[in-house]
């Protein structure tokens, strides 16, 4: 008995110890996750760091010298351009290396080979969607230009410098919780950033949507719901712009089968705001130092680690600061010596679908031009951890990747023949948008600005410039298709010349602006341009409320400051409101509202439109708009296939003030007609009595800050490492806009002049290490709106009491 006893007890304890080593789907392996020695007590780090350190690394070719500052920003000073990228690969590592890899991963569809099969359909469409395929052009283009081959081989040199020296004890957590190692890094993967950047910005699209709006309500109702030009708009290049400098080319004619669908000749849609982002310049004449001050604020994703990565990047050729993109070198956006530049998304129209038809079931054959031509196929090996790989192969057109390929439809002899979808997207094509940074990150003037962007092909950016020369402008730029006005607003024809693309808009006829009479440039995601300017770039733009806020507030500025343009930055004033609310008063029937009703509606009466965090007027103006919003359009666009894909508010709002009368505000499903005053009124009861019975009475449970709350997120979803809720102001159609988990993923102010000064905050940290104080040390002066002087050295010997850290690189001969 005593001897079965012992053998059940060492059975039991070898199977503990084998469990606590093995993974079970998302469990790490418990007993390495907590050990002491390689668990994630070693990824603890103090706050006081040493104050010098000393490092030698094989592959430098001479002394690289790092400043860390008090936020653990690194200045990177190094002999020689090599040694930079170098240096600056081996940084980015140890703060964000699990961030890199998981990225590039997802942008390579390699995600299920370290997550498991859950994530299996991700990485078929990132393959189908030719992430890959893009990728491997890209880069061949990379290693075509010097400038660029070197520093992507420096850099890619530096990471994996950084990956050799490390134990599994000192892996990022994440490793650690998710139980993989770190790879080597691959020159491939700086472009894979590039696409997911694609894949962010110019990615996305509702042609499928659209292409079912079209046939449940046929042309005219989808021209009338989905106008091309919104009835508000403040273009980026100002309003009556002369394009008179250059002949543009012929535009093509629409395709045959593109005139069928639409047999009239009414214009398109603007579709809702998305990803937010503002930037603008300020001329000297409107400044109180007489030099330029260029502003610009990204608005992404917001997680921890954050998508930004700060740094200093300084060499005998160039010196610049500002914000990088982990895993790729150089500064994206930032400023120098002499110049300044930020970005936004200009969403052009550069994504395209084509229905394919092929021959037969084997689909080597698709029909194009009056005959039938040969797909390429591509096999794709998507490993899968825990499981055998799965081979796709991928059908290609001259279109590109045939994405999805499993429908059929009825032929001409009524046989069902195989279709699919094909995806032509800019982000397929061989590019170099690392030389565009390398030439701006050693710019000097407006020539080298305008240099820089004839390279840059996607996403396409609304490229924000200013020089101590005194010079601003900003640039709709991009590689963009010659195509017929509102080409790609439905599934185009895979079978017909006509709908492809006829080659490009030349460069030096983007839209441009310099040094305008207004004294500013500015952008927020709006249209580009007024309806003259000769070319199709796109039918969908942001609202205008952004640009129109930051256009009002800079057409009134003088003297300006860094702190007016911070204060810009963080502006929650509302344009849509102060457009809608009007309306929204002149409708509601107040005889039907109940007291509480009457109460809340004076709330609204008398709030002053700004969505500030304390404001309950902001609550309600929100919550009672969308209603209306939703009121309107539900009902009509019930069926799935429309993806609810409704009209956009700028329509609706138009609908609103101008034709209060319409059909559309009567609800299809109630056998009364409603009207304009119905849906405005019976919103609002709805809404305020939702609120009273989630929220009590109004008081401080209403308040937009409240209400609206927000988090940073990591990247794994973990709580335990997410900022958790905090309340903000501002909403998508303010200047500062937070919505949804997106904002400001970077503020960036920067005043030119013989000694340029820039400020900026991220919403977070530097370090990826949850177990760091610099994980999140500005995350707080970020949520109160404030920016932080940047320490912008001149030399690795210039002294400052914010240097905290010093680390000296020398290059190790034994190999």
């Amino acid at each position: 008995m005593k001897f079965i006893k012992a053998f059940i007890s060492i059975a039991i304890t070898l199977i503990l110890i084998w469990a606590l080593q093995t993974k079970f789907g998302p469990v790490p392996p418990v007993g390495r996750f907590l050990s002491p020695a390689d668990g994630f007590w070693q990824n603890a780090e103090s706050k006081h760091i040493l104050t010098t350190t000393h490092l030698k690394l094989p592959g430098l070719k001479d002394k690289v010298t790092v400043k860390y500052d008090e936020n653990r920003i690194p200045h990177i000073f190094a002999e020689n351009e090599h040694d930079l990228y170098f240096a600056q690969g081996y940084i980015t590592a140890t703060d964000r290396l699990w961030q890199m890899d998981i990225q590039t991963r997802q942008a390579a569809g390699r995600l299920a080979e370290v997550l498991g099969p859950q994530l299996l359909e991700v990485d078929r469409y990132h393959r189908r969607m030719g992430m890959v395929y893009g990728a491997e052009k890209t880069l061949k283009a990379m290693m075509q230009e010097p400038a660029v081959r070197q520093m992507v081989l420096a850099y890619t040199e530096g990471i994996n410098a950084y990956i050799h020296r490390l134990m599994p004890r000192e892996y990022p957590i994440e490793f650690k919780m998710l139980d993989y190692a770190p790879e080597e890094w691959q020159p491939i993967n700086c472009a894979f950033l590039l696409k997911l950047m694609s894949e962010t910005l110019a990615g996305g699209s509702n042609e499928f949507a659209m292409n079912n709006i079209l046939k449940h309500f046929g042309p005219q109702t989808t021209n009338d719901l989905f106008p091309d030009y919104p009835i508000h708009e403040d273009p980026i290049i100002p309003a009556g712009t002369k394009w008179d400098y250059f002949k543009p080319l012929p535009v093509p004619k629409p395709s045959a089968s593109f005139l069928a669908q639409m047999n009239d000749s009414a214009k398109r849609m603007v579709k809702a705001e998305g990803i937010g982002s503002n930037n603008w310049a300020v001329a000297g004449s409107k400044t109180a130092n007489g030099y330029p001050i260029l502003a610009n604020d990204p608005h992404l994703n917001l997680t921890f680690p954050s998508i930004w990565y700060q740094v200093q990047l300084t060499a005998p050729s160039v010196n610049v600061y500002g914000v990088s993109l982990p895993g790729s070198p150089c500064v994206i956006l930032g400023f120098n010596n002499n110049i300044s530049w930020g970005i936004t998304n200009v969403d052009a129209d550069v994504l395209d679908w084509y229905q394919i038809k092929f021959k037969d079931k084997s689909k080597n054959e698709y029909w194009y031009n009056n005959q039938w031509n040969k797909t390429n196929h591509r096999v794709e090996v998507i490993n899968i951890r825990g499981q055998q790989p799965l081979y796709d192969t991928v059908i290609y057109t001259h279109h590109g990747p045939v994405v999805y390929d499993n429908q059929s439809q009825k032929g001409n002899n009524n046989d069902f023949v195989p279709v699919g979808d094909a995806l032509r997207w800019i982000a397929h094509d061989e590019s170099d948008e690392l030389i565009t940074m390398y030439i701006l990150n050693h710019g000097k003037n407006y020539a080298d600005y305008r240099r820089a962007l004839t390279y840059f092909n996607a996403p396409a950016s609304n490229f924000v410039f200013a020089s101590k020369d005194n010079d601003i402008a900003i640039t709709p730029n991009g590689k963009y298709p010659l195509k017929y006005k509102d080409q790609g607003k439905f599934i185009l024809d895979g079978t017909d010349p006509a709908d492809d693309w006829h080659g490009w808009i030349p460069f030096d006829q983007n839209p441009t602006v310099k040094n305008p009479p207004r004294g500013f440039v500015s952008s927020a995601n709006q249209s580009s341009t007024d309806p003259t300017y000769p070319y199709y770039i796109n039918w969908s733009f942001a609202p205008y409320e952004r640009g129109k806020r930051i256009n009002d507030r800079l057409t009134a500025m003088q003297h300006a400051t860094i702190d007016s343009m911070r204060v810009l930055q963080t502006d929650t004033y509302s344009i849509r409101a102060q457009d809608i609310l009007p309306a929204l008063l002149k409708y509601i029937d107040v005889s039907k509202l109940n007291t509480s009703q009457l109460a809340a509606l004076h709330l609204v009466k008398t709030w002053n439109k700004d969505y500030t965090a304390t404001s309950t007027g902001a609550t309600l103006f929100n919550f009672w708009w969308l209603k209306v919003y939703n009121m309107i359009w539900s009902d009509d666009f019930a069926d799935k296939n429309m993806q609810e894909n409704y009209p956009s508010m700028d329509r609706t709002e138009k609908l609103l003030i101008n034709e209060p009368g319409s059909k559309w505000f009567d609800n299809i499903n109630t056998p009364q007609k409603e009207t304009c005053t119905d849906i405005v009124t019976q919103s609002f009861q709805k809404v305020v009595d939702t609120l009273t019975h989630q929220l009590g009475k109004p008081g401080k449970n209403w308040q937009w800050g409240q209400v609206k709350k927000m988090e940073i997120t990591h990247l794994t979803r973990q709580e335990a490492f997410s900022s958790g809720n905090f309340a903000t102001g501002g909403t998508g159609s303010t200047v500062n806009a937070l919505t949804g988990g997106h904002g400001p993923s970077w503020r960036m102010v920067v005043q030119l002049g013989p000694t340029v000064k820039g400020y900026g905050i991220l919403p977070g940290g530097e370090s990826g290490n949850p177990g760091s104080f610099f994980y999140s040390d500005m995350l707080k002066t970020w949520q109160q709106g404030q920016l932080k002087e940047l320490l912008f050295l001149q030399s690795p010997d210039e002294m400052s009491d914010r240097i905290k850290t010093t680390l000296t690189v020398e290059a190790n001969s034994n190999k």
